[in-house]
């Protein structure tokens, strides 16, 4: 039934929060079992879906805590309210470099003849990540064409189910300054191209911690929607997610 809902409501995921326990309360309960469904499939994390589902607890039902934890397939995640944002708690997943000839056909697929500067693999997540070269600017990255159609058949062994393009930040001047850029793409699981991706951001947070020498950073993913991540990552080997959600449709599913 989750996933006929899902594949109804076509977006890039949808959540289901469900009662740890039948005499639990939405209102003044602090922990819930979570699990996210793409139109096709049902995935293992969902950062911006899992932001989402407090939102909804903290604005719309008014749950009273300040801090709340979900029951997932990637284990226990933990979303706080700070002030006008919530807080993810999130596992932080390393990138390992990958041989380009072996993702050539791949990212050519994708990408066309675009200059990659790095190439890294996730295991954890099986999210390929693609760092273009650090010549092109962020309006390139968001007027980037990209060719999501033949994926499914070029990468058909299993072993990639997300595909990560990012580039570095550039210094503030008349915009904002952001640290990295990223758009998250995963036809192999039905989302053709994610707005906002937290589980994406638990593998760059990784990366661009490591290549910019950082524990704070300030990111942007490139989608046509956009979103602003604040990153943080903690001494127990983890990442803090910050981000803003706002409840835009209410209604009722009936049968």
């Amino acid at each position: 039934m989750h996933q006929k809902i899902a594949r109804e409501m076509n977006l890039s995921e949808t959540a289901f929060i469900r009662k740890m326990h039948p005499t639990d309360n939405f209102t003044q309960s602090s922990c819930f079992g979570l699990r996210w469904f793409t139109p096709a499939s049902e995935v293992p994390l969902c950062g911006h879906a899992t932001l989402a589902s407090a939102a909804v607890l903290f604005y719309k039902i008014k749950n009273m805590n300040s801090m709340l934890s979900f029951v997932t397939l990637s284990g226990e995640l933990k979303a706080r309210r700070e002030e006008d944002d919530i807080i993810l708690d999130l596992p932080l997943y390393p990138a390992h470099p990958q041989n380009f000839h072996e993702v050539e056909d791949l990212i050519k697929t994708t990408i066309g003849n675009t200059l990659v500067q790095d190439v890294c693999y996730s295991p954890d997540t099986q999210n390929l990540l693609v760092r273009l070269s650090d010549a092109y600017d962020r309006s390139f990255l968001e007027n980037l064409k990209v060719n999501t159609e033949n994926l499914t058949q070029v990468e058909n062994t299993g072993k990639v189910k997300g595909l990560i393009l990012t580039l570095k930040g550039e210094p503030g001047g008349q915009t904002q300054a952001f640290d990295f850029y990223s758009r998250y793409f995963a036809p192999w699981v039905g989302v053709a191209e994610d707005p906002v991706t937290g589980s994406a951001h638990a593998v760059l947070s990784s990366y661009w911690s490591q290549h910019l020498g950082k524990k704070e950073m300030h990111a942007f993913q490139c989608s046509r929607r956009g979103g602003e991540l604040g990153i943080s990552l903690r001494p127990d080997g983890r990442v803090d997610i910050r981000g803003g959600a706002a409840i835009v449709l209410e209604g009722t599913l009936t049968a």
